[in-house]
Parts: structure tokens; C-alpha cells; sequence
């Protein structure tokens, strides 16, 4: 992929920005997406559906089942919307709905802090790697764990 600058959004212009990609690929923009939006970007590290299910309940002060959340994220992934965590079944919200990229994350196992990273170079290289061995990796997603600055300091 080539190399190219691109608008992180947050707050309202993050909620506009996943919205206007949602629709434009056909989706619509639901008062129920709108709100499992509204609480997986609220989150400062990866959530699961019940995580973000019981966020949009105590929000809209009624009971939101965790399978219905589960359904929205899968559209969020398959939208570019929002990022899965593999290995820890959360999720995050995609700071940039307008740009492709494959997911680079640096997760930390003493705090949980993720760290989502845009290096295409390193991707590519996975990309190579699996290509050579005959297998076609689209988006390869690479997780790294380890010990974030914060808490190796400590």
C-alpha cells in the first residue's frame, strides 16, 4: 500500500466520519449502531461486546443483549469502522473509517493499553512472506505483546 497522510477524527467528527462510511456502503446508520458507536468509542482500551453492551444499556436505561452488540461490531469490522483485538475478543474503534490499512497492535499485558500502528512497510513484509509460501493475506492483522513504556518503567 502506499504511503499517504490521512485525518484522525475523534469525538463528533469520528461518529460523522464512521457514519458517512457506513452509509456509503450501503449500510444505514441506526439509532442502535449509532449508540454501540458512541460506546466503543468511549473506551480508552480494547472492549468486548458485553463491555459495550452494558455501556449502551446503562446509557439508554434498558437492557441491550450482548448478541445484538456482537452483530453490530461484525458489521463495524467488515466496514472498516472498527478494529478486533484478536486475542483478547475486544474491540476498538477506528480512528481513520476512510482509510485501509492493515492493523499493527501493541498490546500491553501488564495494563491492557493497545496501541494501534499504520506501518504498511511491515505488513507488506507479512504480506511477502505469505505470498512466497502461497497464501493470499489481504489485511493481515499482527499482534504484539509485551510490556508498554508506561509499566516497564515501574
Amino acid at each position: 500500500m502506499p504511503r499517504h497522510d490521512h485525518q484522525l477524527h475523534e469525538g463528533d467528527s469520528l461518529r460523522a466520519a464512521a457514519r458517512e462510511r457506513l452509509v456509503a456502503g450501503g449500510e444505514q446508520w441506526t439509532g442502535m449502531r449509532e449508540a454501540v458507536f458512541d460506546a466503543l468509542a468511549g473506551f480508552t482500551q480494547p472492549a468486548s461486546a458485553y463491555d459495550i453492551a452494558e455501556a449502551v444499556s446503562k446509557a439508554q436505561g434498558r437492557r441491550v443483549a450482548a448478541n445484538s452488540v456482537y452483530r453490530i461490531l461484525d458489521l463495524f469490522v467488515g466496514s472498516n469502522l472498527a478494529r478486533r483485538v484478536e486475542s483478547a475478543n475486544a474491540y476498538v474503534a477506528n480512528a481513520h473509517p476512510d482509510c485501509l490499512h492493515d492493523c499493527i497492535f501493541l498490546i500491553c499485558d501488564s495494563c491492557g493499553q493497545t496501541v494501534h500502528l499504520d506501518d504498511d512497510k511491515l505488513s507488506g513484509g507479512v504480506r511477502d512472506a505469505a505470498a512466497s509460501a502461497g497464501f493470499t493475506a489481504p489485511r493481515p492483522v499482527i499482534e504484539v505483546r509485551g510490556t508498554c513504556g508506561d509499566c516497564d518503567a515501574e
